[in-house]
């Protein structure tokens, strides 16, 4: 059984979540370490939702909406587990973003504790990935303190340099 965030609140995306997703999606400030740069409107927000909608339906797990649990309507993130394919890998994505408001308090640590623990316990994965910037040292302690570690660089966003692979198998889940 994984464990339960102890601040925040998830519940699997729906659809009338596309103003929020390009809230925080949209935002250039979040996109700091993003080489493909802000979502540019609100229909490219509403595709994205799309296909993580239909990643619930075939695989049961997928991205959910984040908030505080003593705000709950207000989504103060998106997160989760989705498969991702690049050129020669394909991987069980932890990805993750919070709006600014959210940065600096734990949160991201706490979901990505939440989001291994349940992709280990309840779904059963073999192993866990992250794909992040070299130079986004936050993310990198975040995907670290969840148990993840780097195992090579990955071509992730065409025309950009590479990103960093962090990895975590159930096996070694299991030894912590």
């Amino acid at each position: 059984m994984p464990i339960t965030p102890s601040r925040l609140h998830l519940r699997p995306v729906i659809s009338s979540d596309a103003d929020d997703l390009f809230r925080i999606y949209g935002d250039p400030a979040t996109n700091t370490f993003n080489p493909a740069g802000p979502y540019p409107d609100i229909d490219y927000a509403r595709g994205v939702l799309a296909r993580w909608l239909k990643h619930w339906e075939d695989y049961a797990f997928g991205s959910w909406a984040i908030s505080l649990k003593d705000n709950p309507e207000r989504i103060i993130g998106f997160g989760g587990l989705n498969i991702r394919s690049y050129a020669d890998i394909s991987i069980n994505s932890l990805g993750y973003r919070f709006s600014t408001e959210s940065w600096g308090k734990g949160l991201a640590t706490e979901f990505a504790h939440y989001a291994v623990s349940y992709g280990f316990g309840e779904i059963k994965l073999p192993d866990i990935s992250a794909t992040v910037r070299a130079n986004h040292l936050a993310s990198q302690k975040v995907l670290t303190n969840a148990g993840l570690r780097y195992v090579r660089d990955i071509h992730d966003v065409k025309n950009a340099p590479a990103s960093m692979l962090f990895t975590l198998t159930h096996a070694e889940w299991d030894k912590q």
